[in-house]
């Protein structure tokens, strides 16, 4: 399923070849960024405590704080419960580490870089095979279903893209699922998994959550074999738009608690 960046030969068949050049910039070692890597180890520990992760493949992105051309990616071979701080890697928009040991799955470099480079609102990028929402990818018809309040929260900010297309293994693939996505923040990919977008990583965290959260208890009602009843457009609109302006406070306090509970818990994360 992963595939391995490489440096001189394509990466699975009609892939483009990707440089990949070790620098060690030592500008990229102020107090920011390490506590944007520690905030993005955060994430990917509490995924991998949530049932989020799917071994080694799935990748989480972060822009370097101050930075339009360089991202943190988490490293081929780790799975989320391993991933450190220190172990998530700096590459550029071209495929170079610029910090790290070790180097990017081909798939989380080629949709990554292109979606950070043509959608630059989203700061955080975070792609899962999550079993929730990943089921809801594979059924007729619109994911969700704005049946829950948890739902709400993503109403108006989904798209769905239906062209299943294999691994993205070259930027043309990132190029077009970072199309697909367009204005919206989550993007439910037909067959596949989803990826989330937002300003902050507090904020892509918050979203990936609570989208599992929404798609699991819409399983569990459409499991029931009951009929299960949509919310009024109206108020579901009015609902997304009360907790839109909650949302990056609420954000910054739940990745906070998710930190405080893992410096109890597994205080590695931020090494």
């Amino acid at each position: 399923m992963a595939q391995p960046l490489t440096t001189s030969v394509a990466v699975g068949a009609g892939s483009e070849a990707v440089a990949r050049t070790t620098l060690d910039d030592p500008s990229l070692d102020s107090e920011a960024i390490r506590e944007a890597r520690r905030d993005l180890a955060a994430c990917f520990r509490m995924a991998a405590s949530l049932g989020m992760g799917e071994g080694i493949c799935n990748h989480f992105s972060a822009m370097v704080p101050g930075r339009d051309d360089q991202f943190l990616v988490n490293p081929y071979g780790l799975a989320f419960e391993e991933v450190t701080a220190s172990s998530l890697l700096i590459c550029d928009f071209d495929g170079h580490v610029l910090s790290g040991a070790g180097y990017p799955e081909a798939t989380a470099f080629h949709i990554h870089a292109r979606l950070h480079l043509n959608k630059p609102a989203g700061r955080a990028a975070f792609h899962t095979h999550m079993p929730n929402a990943t089921a809801l990818t594979m059924t007729e018809g619109e994911p969700l279903l704005w049946a829950g309040q948890t739902a709400l929260k993503f109403y108006g900010r989904t798209v769905v893209d239906d062209r299943y297309n294999g691994l993205a293994l070259d930027s043309t693939e990132g190029d077009r699922i970072a199309a697909a996505l367009g204005d919206a923040d989550v993007v439910f990919l037909r067959h596949h998994g989803v990826i989330v977008t937002a300003p902050t990583i507090a904020e892509a965290w918050d979203d990936l959550y609570f989208l599992e959260r929404a798609a699991e208890v819409q399983l569990k009602a459409m499991s029931s074999g009951r009929e299960v009843l949509s919310v009024d457009p109206a108020v579901a609109a009015s609902t997304a738009a009360q907790m839109r302006l909650e949302d990056p406070e609420s954000a910054r306090l739940h990745l906070a608690s998710v930190r405080r509970r893992l410096d109890r818990l597994a205080p590695d994360y931020a090494d």
